[in-house]
C-alpha cells in the first residue's frame, strides 16, 4: 500500500473564505454571530399564517432576509417557494418566521475565478466548492492527472427551490435555463471546468460522514495509478427550507454553510507534511447496530492492528488502522497538557488532537459524545464554532485537524465523522516522517 500525503487544504465557511479565516475562528474559540433567514410566507395569507414560538418572542418581529450568495442578481435563485402549510399535514402550523443562521460573508474582493463562464449561473453551493477547491489545489501541478470527488447532503436548495416555485406557478413557462443547475452533480462539473480537467469526477451523496468516503475512493484511485492527485470537497449552501428542515430535527440547531476540500496524492514531493495514517470501516446504523454502537466500533477500529492484506473488496479503501497506543487515545489531562484556554492548548510533539462533530445538535451528537466520553486530550469541535453545515461540517473537521499538524504542533489529529442517519467513520492524520518540497505552514 502506498503512503497518501496531504498536499493541499481548502476552507470556505461563515468564518470566511480561506484555511487561515477557519483557523483564526477556531483558535478564538467563541461561536460566530447568527443571523436570520426568513420564512417566505405572508402574515396575512389564510392558507399560511405563521405564528412565532414563545421562544422567538423575544426577537424582533422583522429582519432582513439573507441570501447568501455571492452576488445578487437575476440569474441567483430566490431561495423561496411557497406551498400552503396545510399541504403537509405531519408539520406544525405553529413554525418560526425566521431561523437561526451562520452564512458565509461576502469575500473582500470578487474572486477571480467566478469570471468563467460556467460559473456565470452558478449556485452558492458550486462557488463554495469552487474556491475549496482551487485553495487546495494550488499545489497541484497544471499536467497532473488530478481527480475530483464533491460530496454532498443537501444539495443545491437554492436553484431547486427556485425551479419548484416556477413549476408550482406555471409549469408551462417554468425556465429550462435553471433546471440543470438543480442536479446534484452540477457543481463537481462546474468545479472540473474551472480546473480545466478531463480526469475523473464523481459526485458522492450521503451523510456527512460520507466525506471520509470520499477520501477512502481518493486512496482507491490513487492506488490504482489513474491520478497524481485528488481533490475530495463537501459542501453545502442554505435557503429558508434547509434551515427550517434542521429545525424540525432540533429546535436550537443552528443552520450553516460553506465548503472544505483536502487534496491527496502519493508524491511526497507535494505533501504538506501531513499523511493519512488510517481511516476505519463505515460502520452502517441498523436494526442490528445503534448509532451509539456505530460510534463505538469506529472508535475502536482505530485501534485495530492491520490485515495482512490491507486491499479488500469489502469497506472502504486501502488505507488501513494502524495500531495507536492506548494512551494516545485515552490521554489524561496531565499527559496531553490540555488545559480549558483554547482548543489547541497542550499541543505537544507527541500529543494527538480529537476534531469532533458535536456541537450541531443533531441526534447523533449524544452517539458520539458518549463514545468519545473518556477523552481527556485536547480536542476541538468547529460545529460549536460555525453551527451545523452538514457535509461541509465535516469538511471543516478535516481541513481543521490537518491544519492543526501543520500549525499548532501536534503529532496526530483523529476526526470523528458520526453521521445523522448512515454511518460512523472515523480517520486519524498524522505529521508525514518524511516531508516534500511542499511541506510549508499555511499562511496566516
Amino acid at each position: 500500500m502506498n503512503r497518501v500525503f496531504v498536499c493541499g487544504l481548502g476552507a470556505v465557511s461563515p468564518a470566511g473564505w480561506s484555511v487561515a479565516a477557519l483557523r483564526n475562528a477556531l483558535a478564538r474559540g467563541e461561536p460566530l454571530p447568527t443571523q436570520f433567514i426568513e420564512r417566505p410566507y405572508s402574515q396575512t395569507e389564510p392558507s399560511s399564517i405563521i405564528h412565532h414560538p414563545s421562544s422567538h418572542s423575544a426577537q424582533p418581529t422583522s429582519h432582513r432576509s439573507i441570501n447568501p450568495s455571492i452576488h445578487q442578481s437575476a440569474h441567483h435563485p430566490s431561495s423561496i417557494i411557497h406551498h400552503p402549510s396545510s399541504s403537509i399535514p405531519h408539520l406544525s402550523r405553529t413554525l418560526p418566521q425566521s431561523y437561526r443562521a451562520r452564512v458565509v460573508p461576502p469575500p473582500a474582493e470578487r474572486p477571480a475565478f467566478l469570471s468563467h463562464p460556467r460559473l456565470r449561473r452558478a449556485s452558492p453551493l458550486t462557488q463554495f466548492a469552487a474556491a475549496a477547491a482551487l485553495e487546495a489545489g494550488a499545489c497541484v501541478p497544471s499536467n497532473a492527472r488530478r481527480g475530483l470527488i464533491v460530496c454532498l447532503q443537501s444539495g443545491p436548495v437554492q436553484y431547486v427551490s427556485r425551479f419548484m416555485e416556477e413549476i408550482l406557478k406555471d409549469p408551462a413557462v417554468a425556465s429550462p435555463l435553471v433546471f440543470p443547475e438543480t442536479v446534484f452533480a452540477a457543481p463537481a462539473s462546474h468545479v472540473a471546468a474551472v480546473f480545466g480537467d478531463d480526469s475523473l469526477s464523481y459526485t458522492l451523496l450521503g451523510d456527512p460522514a460520507s466525506f471520509l468516503q470520499g477520501v477512502a475512493l481518493a486512496t482507491q484511485w490513487l492506488d490504482a495509478h489513474r491520478l497524481d492527485a485528488c481533490l475530495v470537497v463537501g459542501a453545502e449552501e442554505i435557503n429558508w427550507i434547509h434551515a427550517e428542515a434542521l429545525w424540525h430535527f432540533q429546535r436550537e440547531a443552528i443552520a450553516s454553510a460553506g465548503a472544505g476540500a483536502l487534496c491527496l496524492t502519493h508524491n511526497p514531493d507535494l505533501s504538506i507534511g501531513i499523511e493519512l495514517e488510517a481511516i476505519t470501516d463505515a460502520h452502517m446504523y441498523s436494526n442490528s447496530c445503534s448509532m451509539a454502537e456505530a460510534a463505538r466500533n469506529m472508535r475502536a477500529q482505530l485501534q485495530m492492528e492491520p490485515q495482512a492484506n490491507p486491499s479488500r473488496s469489502s469497506g472502504l479503501g486501502s488505507v488501513r488502522p494502524r495500531r495507536l497506543p492506548d494512551s494516545a487515545l485515552n490521554q489524561s489531562p496531565s499527559e496531553s497538557g490540555a488545559t480549558s484556554a483554547t482548543p489547541y492548548t497542550g499541543a505537544t510533539p507527541s500529543s494527538t488532537l480529537l476534531c469532533d462533530g458535536l456541537g450541531g445538535t443533531l441526534r447523533s451528537g449524544a452517539a458520539e459524545k458518549a463514545a468519545w466520553a473518556d477523552w481527556a486530550g485536547p480536542r476541538i469541535s468547529p460545529k460549536q464554532i460555525l453551527g451545523e453545515g452538514l457535509m461541509a461540517a465535516a469538511a471543516w473537521q478535516c481541513v481543521a485537524a490537518c491544519d492543526a499538524l501543520t500549525n499548532e504542533g501536534f503529532a496526530s489529529a483523529i476526526v470523528s465523522l458520526v453521521g445523522c442517519d448512515q454511518q460512523a467513520i472515523g480517520a486519524r492524520f498524522g505529521k508525514a516522517a518524511a516531508v516534500g518540497q511542499n511541506s510549508r505552514n499555511l499562511e496566516p
